[in-house]
C-alpha cells in the first residue's frame, strides 16, 4: 500500500524532484538489506569517453544496487517495458535513469534511444540476456548489444553480480509482491574489453556471431562457476579472462 502511495505521488511531481526521493527511498532500502562487496571498480578510472557496461541478470535489485554503485558515473540503464506495469518497478524507473526497450525483439526505435543517448557521451548499462535468470545461473545474450556497438564504439566492460537472486526473488505470478531479504552482494567491474576486428572475408552475421560469446564470457569469467550457466566452458571463460582485456 505504502509502495503505490508513493510511487503515485511521486508521479505528480517535477521530475528532479521525484527522482531525489526516490533515490534516497532505495538507498536506504539497499543499505538496510544488502551487504555490498564491490571488486575491480578501479578499472574505470583510465577509461574516457561513454562506457556500455555489460551485466548478467539476476533480480529487479541489479539496477538499485548497480545505481548505488555506480552513483559517481552518472549511467542510464537499459529498462524492459513490463517494469511500467507495476508501482514498484515504477517507482525503480522514477530513482533511475533509464530507457525503455522491448526485450526480445528488434525495437529498432527503443535501440536507438540507447545509441542517442551513447553518442550525447553519456554511460549506459544493458543486461545482455535480456530478462532474469530463473536459476541465477547466465542464459544466453541477446544481439541488441551488437547492434547498439555497431553505431557507437563505445568501451565495453563487463560487471559480474551474485546475491540478488536472494536480496529480492523472483516473483513471477505477481511483481509487486516481491519482498527484500538481509543478503551479501558482490558486484565485480572486468578489465575493458579488446573485442577482435571484423577479417575482411567474414561475412557481419559471422563477425557479429563471433562477438556475443566474447562478450558475454567476459561476464561469466567475473561469477562463480554455479552462476555461469551456458557460459561454464572453462576454456572459453579463461580466453576471455585472459586474452581479451586490455591489460
Amino acid at each position: 500500500m505504502f509502495i503505490r502511495f508513493l510511487t503515485r505521488f511521486l508521479e505528480c511531481l517535477p521530475k528532479k524532484l521525484a527522482k531525489k526521493i526516490a533515490n534516497i527511498f532505495f538507498n536506504n532500502l539497499i543499505q538496510r538489506y544488502a551487504q555490498i562487496e564491490v571488486t575491480g571498480y578501479e578499472n574505470l578510472a583510465a577509461i574516457t569517453g561513454p562506457i556500455l557496461f555489460i551485466s548478467n541478470h539476476l533480480s529487479n535489485a541489479d539496477g538499485l544496487v548497480l545505481n548505488r554503485v555506480l552513483e559517481k558515473e552518472e549511467v542510464t540503464f537499459v529498462s524492459g517495458v513490463k517494469l511500467s506495469e507495476n508501482t514498484f518497478t515504477r517507482l525503480g524507473i522514477i530513482a533511475l535513469n533509464t530507457t525503455p526497450i522491448i526485450p526480445n525483439s528488434s525495437d529498432k526505435s527503443g535501440i536507438e534511444k540507447v545509441i542517442k543517448i551513447m553518442k550525447s557521451g553519456h554511460h549506459v548499462l544493458i543486461f545482455p540476456e535480456g530478462t532474469r535468470s530463473r536459476t541465477k545461473s547466465m542464459i544466453e545474450g541477446k544481439k541488441g548489444i551488437l547492434l547498439i556497438r555497431r553505431f557507437v564504439k563505445a568501451t565495453v566492460v563487463p560487471i559480474g553480480i551474485t546475491g540478488t537472486e536472494r536480496l529480492l526473488p523472483i516473483n513471477d505470478s505477481d511483481m509487486a509482491k516481491e519482498k527484500f531479504h538481509k543478503e551479501k552482494v558482490t558486484v565485480s567491474f572486468g578489465q575493458p574489453i579488446l573485442l577482435p576486428e571484423k577479417a575482411v572475408d567474414e561475412s557481419r552475421k559471422d563477425y557479429e556471431d563471433r562477438l556475443l560469446p566474447i562478450l558475454m564470457y567476459s561476464i561469466a569469467a567475473l561469477l562463480p562457476m554455479q552462476y555461469r550457466g551456458v557460459y561454464s566452458n572453462p576454456d572459453d571463460v579463461k580466453a576471455s579472462s585472459d586474452i581479451l582485456s586490455i591489460p
